[in-house]
């Protein structure tokens, strides 16, 4: 069984292994026609189940054809253009081949005598976005596994920051379009089930800076304590960005700590035409990056950066096997020290690849491009009568609805568009997201493919009306029966 440890023994085998897995997956992108095939659990789940784990194949090729038939022949292609469903986008290359050195290479970064250089490439990164965001010369931060414990992190440090050991008294405060992990974090940190705020938004999906204020002065006037004031740049629903430097004078004002969510809008820090829309980021204690959303790379990517790099000693422990505290005044530049995790992948190499031979502006103009498709979306949506759109785009998300000529009832028209999505999905012929909006049902077009094109758009939407329209013919066919 040796001879599949990868070593200076096993390096042809190794180099064969890996470009057959290369060579095959390239087949697949390269012929694949729609980003689904329609399979159901109920048709893939016996293949899998034939499955026996204890009957090994021995042989990298056998293993890549049974593969074929339980992952690659029905995985869900992301670089399709047709596929606008979640925050899911298609990857960049130099990213890919990131991911194959560091997954060969294996360094951990948790600590320096596991990663020597990573360590280093790793803080680079972290110094260049804090450099973009513009937190200031004692900004430091870490990379995460994603947006939930990016933000988690940050609430914590908002937590120990806010100086009371009564956890009931803290509030944190985020509009009702943030994400759903802001609130997961506030149980996750023993915070009662009042501790988030939701403050209400506007038209445009946007948090109402006014009412924040009243609600930061209810807060103050009942003895309690704002922790913290979570702004949205990038809302999962409808990519709205949250009045940044309203917010950041309130949190000022009230003694919150601010932090800024932009997992989803961090792409706007490499734009050079729409960087304007981040303006007051620079004044948050805390921001959450999602590379891996519109930075096009591969999941896992994250960071939560701060602006006081002291704050992360909120995260640090300390084992004498790992990073002794000596290793603090040898200055040995330990990652762990400011993490979550402990274990803990190079995740930073596929950014650091990417920026190399890309560049900043490279990547600014595939998110450019996906937002002004957005745009072009919006007005297509706005100009067709089968459909009610909510919000014009701030990046590329788009949130509308199926609205049929003839008159029925709003809840006939939300089973409507939810058949449509799931016949949609079961055609394979594309992808696309749901959500809720004022209790009733909505579509969502999450554009992250610059290969995408209005005439996709237009066609999907075609096709969605078609699945509904038939479902509601059916539907007054039985109903008359």
């Amino acid at each position: 069984m040796r001879s599949h440890l990868l070593n200076d023994t096993t390096a042809e085998s190794y180099r064969r292994s890996v470009t057959e897995g290369v060579e095959r997956v390239a087949r697949k992108l390269a012929t694949t026609r729609g980003p689904f095939t329609g399979v159901t659990p109920a048709d893939l789940a016996p293949a899998v189940d034939a499955v026996d784990l204890d009957r090994p194949l021995g042989d990298p090729s056998a293993a890549l054809d049974e593969l074929e038939s339980v992952y690659l022949r029905d995985a869900v292609y992301f670089h399709h253009p047709r596929y606008l469903g979640h925050l899911n986008c298609p990857v960049v290359i130099p990213a890919v081949l990131g991911e194959a050195v560091l997954s060969a290479v294996n360094s951990s970064l948790d600590t320096w005598d596991q990663s020597a250089g990573g360590t280093l490439i790793e803080r680079k990164l972290i110094d260049w976005t804090a450099g973009r965001i513009g937190l200031g010369p004692l900004a430091d931060g870490v990379f995460t596994s994603g947006g939930t414990q990016s933000n988690l992190q940050a609430l914590l440090l908002a937590r120990e920051e806010a100086g009371t050991t009564d956890l009931s008294k803290l509030r944190i405060f985020s509009s009702e379009c943030s994400h759903f992990s802001v609130q997961k974090s506030a149980r996750l940190l023993g915070l009662g089930r009042d501790a988030v705020v939701s403050v209400p938004v506007d038209r445009n999906k946007r948090m109402q800076s006014v009412v924040l204020a009243a609600e930061l002065e209810a807060c103050r006037a009942e003895g309690l304590i704002p922790m913290a004031i979570v702004a949205t740049a990038g809302t999962t629903d409808f990519g709205s960005i949250d009045p940044l430097p309203e917010i950041a004078a309130l949190a000022a004002e009230y003694g919150a700590w601010m932090h800024v969510d932009a997992a989803y809008g961090c792409g706007l820090l490499v734009s050079r035409t729409r960087r304007h829309l981040l303006d007051g980021i620079e004044r948050a204690d805390s921001v959450t990056v999602d590379y891996h959303k519109s930075f096009f790379q591969p999941v896992s990517s994250s960071a939560v950066l701060v602006r006081d790099g002291a704050t992360l000693r909120h995260a640090t422990y300390h084992a004498d096997y790992l990073n002794p505290r000596r290793t603090l005044a040898e200055q040995i530049p330990n990652q762990v020290d400011k993490s979550l995790q402990t274990t803990r992948r190079f995740d930073a190499l596929k950014l650091w690849m990417t920026l190399r031979v890309m560049g900043a502006d490279g990547i600014g103009e595939l998110f450019d491009e996906v937002c002004d498709l957005a745009r072009e979306g919006f007005e297509l949506l706005a100009a067709d009568p089968r459909y009610d759109v909510v919000v014009e785009p701030q990046l590329s998300t788009l949130v509308y609805r199926y609205v049929p000529e003839a008159v029925t009832s709003p809840a006939e028209i939300d089973r409507a568009n939810l058949h449509a999505r799931k016949a949609l999905f079961a055609s394979g012929e594309a992808v696309v997201a749901a959500t809720k909006v004022g209790g009733r049902q909505y579509l969502k077009f999450t554009l992250l493919n610059p290969e995408t094109t209005p005439a996709d758009i237009a066609a999907v939407l075609d096709l969605i009306a078609g699945h509904a329209e038939q479902y509601l013919g059916e539907t007054l066919v039985h109903a008359a029966s």
